[in-house]
């Protein structure tokens, strides 16, 4: 009866060691995966009190003011400064175009805390953090062939922020599944703030007049043109997050009248920054 036994209890056991080895090989192959491929944890920018790319992947930081390009667009023109509660467009590219890359970048105060909000563009950057965020790259935009570029949307600080600096940590990847081996870029961008014309009257210069009537529920804006120009309406509440932007306001030469409602918007101060072409107007309300 033993003899009959004992070869199963050796297959079964066999069987088992098999499993583990297999499992083993299985968890092998997992560890030798890029572990940043879909972008890394917050905070390794080297900005400030942070860490950079050089706490997960062997070698030393370089400078990367020749490497991180980084660009600031209204529109599809870089500029050097920000009016404050403005939508821009974020471009950073890596001059050597490296085959396997990756990147986190911020934004910060001279008090270095956030400076205005961030929003990641589907499948080419996500954002992350919690006081202050970070665009990282995506699995889908860590090569050269998936994107030549990252790109993502930057509402600027309200007035009186002052200069704006980006922190960039790139990573020129050798593409071999590990750690070691790859070329980190630090980088700082810095931004200075467009002066506003910011008046708590009602009435400003330029036959401009903001006003804000609670019992009606809306914000009211009268306006002159002596041309067709481009105007455009961002709110911001008191942490910078944008709360209206129209991009786009109907307008006529000669007198402008033109309302947005509040009744979505919740109690508290807000300001309203006003654009005429590139000429901001700014006013604080309390809704």
């Amino acid at each position: 009866m033993n003899k009959q036994i004992t070869p199963i209890i050796f297959l079964c056991f066999s069987v088992c060691i098999f499993a583990f080895r297999t499992e083993l090989v299985d968890l092998n192959k997992f560890h030798r995966s890029p572990l940043q491929s879909g972008g890394t944890s917050a905070g390794t920018t080297g900005a400030p009190g942070e860490v950079n790319c050089t706490n997960c992947h062997n070698g030393t930081a370089q400078d990367g003011s020749n490497e991180n390009i980084l660009q600031v667009l209204d529109g599809t023109t870089p500029v050097t400064s920000y009016i404050p509660g403005r939508q821009y467009a974020i471009k950073l590219t890596m001059a050597s175009n490296p085959a396997k890359k990756g990147f986190q970048a911020t934004a910060l105060t001279t008090a270095n805390n956030m400076a205005g909000t961030f929003t990641g563009i589907t499948g080419n950057t996500s954002i992350n953090g919690s006081t202050r965020k970070y665009a990282n790259h995506t699995n889908s935009s860590n090569t050269v062939n998936n994107a030549a570029s990252w790109n993502w949307n930057w509402t600027a600080p309200n007035a009186g922020t002052g200069k704006v600096t980006f922190y960039v940590a790139s990573n020129k990847a050798n593409n071999n599944n590990g750690t070691n081996g790859d070329a980190i870029y630090l980088s700082q961008h810095e931004f200075t703030e467009q002066q506003t014309t910011e008046i708590e009257e009602f009435e400003f210069n330029n036959n401009v007049v903001i006003g804000l009537d609670n019992e009606s529920h809306k914000i009211t804006f009268q306006f002159e043109l002596n041309q067709l120009s481009k105007v455009s309406i961002n709110i911001v509440d008191t942490n910078g997050k944008s709360v209206l932007n129209k991009k786009s306001v109907k307008t006529q030469i000669g007198n402008n009248h033109y309302d947005i409602s509040t009744h979505d918007f919740k109690s508290g101060m807000y300001i309203v920054n006003f654009f005429i072409n590139n000429k901001a107007f700014s006013r604080k309300v309390t809704i």
